[in-house]
C-alpha cells in the first residue's frame, strides 16, 4: 500500500497542538507520517510536536515554504496539507484508496461553529469549489508527491497559495472531491465577525483574480503581522 504523508506548518499554535496532533495519531494508520513543519514559533509548539509527529522539522515562516519544506522530507507518495485547526472525518481511513488513486484532489468542509450563517458559508465554499476545482487550504488538498514535484509545488506567496496551486493542478486534472467532510475552525468569522470576514474573502479574491500582487493584501488577512 502506498504511505501518505500528511503535511502540517504551524506557527505559535500551542494552545491547540497537543489535542490535535494526538487525535490525528489516533486517527491515521501506521502507513501514514505526520510531518510537523515550525515556521519559528515563540512558544512551545516545536517540543510539543516532537512528542507526537514521525517527523518535525524547522523552516522560514509562511505556508507556503513551510509546506513547500514538508513535502520535501515526505516519504508518502501522496500529500495531505493539513491546517493545525482543522479535523479529518473521524471515518478518514475510508478515503485513502480514494486518495492514493486520484491525481489531486480535496475534502468538503464544515465549520466548526454553531452560529446558522456558517451553515450558508460552508455550503458556499463547497459549491464554490465544486464548481470551479479550486480549494482552500481549510480543504486539506492532497496531491501525488511526484505530480506535486512536477508543479514545482506551491508558489512562494504570503496568501492564495492554495488557490493558486489549484488552478494549475486543475489544468492537468480534475481533482477527486472527498464528500466526507473536514471540520476547520471557525474562529476568524467569530473573532471578526461573520459579514466583516466574508466581505474580506471576497475582496481578495477579487484582487487575486485581476493579478494583485498577494503581499500588497496579505497585511488585510494577517493584520498582527
Amino acid at each position: 500500500m502506498k504511505r501518505l504523508s500528511i503535511i502540517i506548518p504551524v506557527l505559535d499554535e500551542a494552545p491547540l497542538m497537543l489535542l490535535r496532533l494526538q487525535a490525528l495519531r489516533d486517527l491515521v494508520s501506521d502507513n501514514t507520517e505526520i510531518i510537523v513543519v515550525d515556521g519559528g514559533s515563540e512558544d512551545n509548539s516545536l517540543s510539543i510536536a516532537q512528542t507526537v509527529a514521525d517527523q518535525v522539522i524547522r523552516s522560514k515562516p509562511g505556508r507556503a515554504i513551510q509546506m513547500n519544506a514538508g513535502a520535501a522530507v515526505a516519504q508518502g507518495s501522496c500529500l495531505l496539507f493539513l491546517h493545525i485547526d482543522t479535523q479529518l472525518p473521524t471515518n478518514f481511513n475510508n478515503d485513502l484508496s480514494v486518495m492514493k488513486q486520484a491525481d489531486w484532489g480535496f475534502f468538503t468542509v464544515v465549520l466548526s461553529g454553531k452560529l446558522w450563517p456558517l451553515r450558508i458559508i460552508e455550503s458556499m465554499m463547497n459549491i464554490r469549489s465544486s464548481l470551479t476545482a479550486v480549494a482552500t487550504g481549510d480543504q486539506c488538498i492532497f496531491v501525488g508527491k511526484q505530480l506535486f514535484e512536477q508543479c514545482n509545488g506551491y508558489k512562494i506567496i504570503p496568501l492564495m497559495e492554495d488557490v493558486e496551486l489549484s488552478k494549475r493542478l486543475r489544468e492537468i486534472k480534475k481533482p477527486q472531491i472527498v464528500k466526507n467532510k473536514v471540520v476547520t475552525s471557525s474562529r476568524r468569522w467569530e473573532t471578526y465577525g461573520i459579514i466583516k470576514t466574508v466581505i474580506l474573502m471576497w475582496r481578495l479574491r477579487w484582487a487575486f483574480f485581476r493579478g494583485v500582487d498577494p503581499h500588497l493584501f496579505a497585511k488585510r488577512y494577517y493584520p498582527k503581522n
